[in-house]
């Protein structure tokens, strides 16, 4: 994908869980992603859902699974089952350049892009090992496992590292993205924007994702 296009992976950890269907469906139509945020109570403090739920949500959208758990090599055959088109580890979960490796390699198979995600507190250089393999990074711009947190504006000096280094990487950022700071983001070179809350405390989700276009 080209740098210069942008896509709005809303990130459903935001939405009712008692009627995610309904959720989904209100802002499907113009989001081009759907973010599922897998969280295990290890790797990260809190809970969400796993496959099966995931496997009655009934979507079209490309399926981007974030995966926050300690053991990803043991989580991602359910999600390539449920067709996932891009699953994302995250780096300190596996710090072993070779099991990385392992693990990219296993989601390739699968038939699904990989990524790999960095705390706001990771540096660049904790995953110049697996860069030049994955198909994404994600550079949180938030603690991951809570949503609603506030953006943190120092992440992106690594993102315009990684833009500069890496000039045709798909760049995903995640974390207090709002029609204000999606500005940002995409000024240091992210082409890949989740946003949860915003869009799903918003009444007009339609305009609520057509913000985060706008405000570029």
């Amino acid at each position: 994908m080209s740098p210069h296009s942008l896509i709005i992976a809303p990130s459903i950890l935001s939405a009712d869980f008692s009627h995610l269907q309904d959720e989904v469906d209100s802002m499907a139509a113009y989001a081009d992603w759907i973010q599922v945020d897998v969280m295990d109570g290890h790797f990260v403090p809190n809970l969400s859902f796993g496959a099966p739920v995931v496997k009655w949500i009934d979507n079209d959208l490309p399926l981007d699974i974030h995966l926050m758990v300690s053991n990803p090599a043991d989580r991602i055959q359910e999600f390539l089952a449920l067709g996932a088109s891009n699953i994302t580890f995250h780096a300190e979960a596996v710090p072993d350049s070779a099991q990385r490796k392992e693990l990219i390699d296993a989601i390739h198979k699968g038939g699904a892009t990989a990524g790999i995600a960095i705390n706001p507190e990771t540096p660049l250089e904790n995953v110049a090992d697996a860069i030049v393999d994955v198909d994404l990074l994600l550079v949180m711009s938030v603690h991951p496992g809570f949503g609603g947190q506030s953006f943190m504006p120092e992440v992106l000096e690594k993102v315009q590292q990684a833009r500069k280094e890496h000039p045709d990487l798909m760049i995903q950022m995640d974390g207090g993205i709002d029609n204000t700071t999606a500005e940002a983001c995409r000024e240091a070179g992210a082409n890949n924007l989740v946003s949860g809350s915003f869009i799903f405390s918003a009444k007009d989700r339609k305009l609520a994702i057509e913000s985060l276009h706008s405000s570029l």
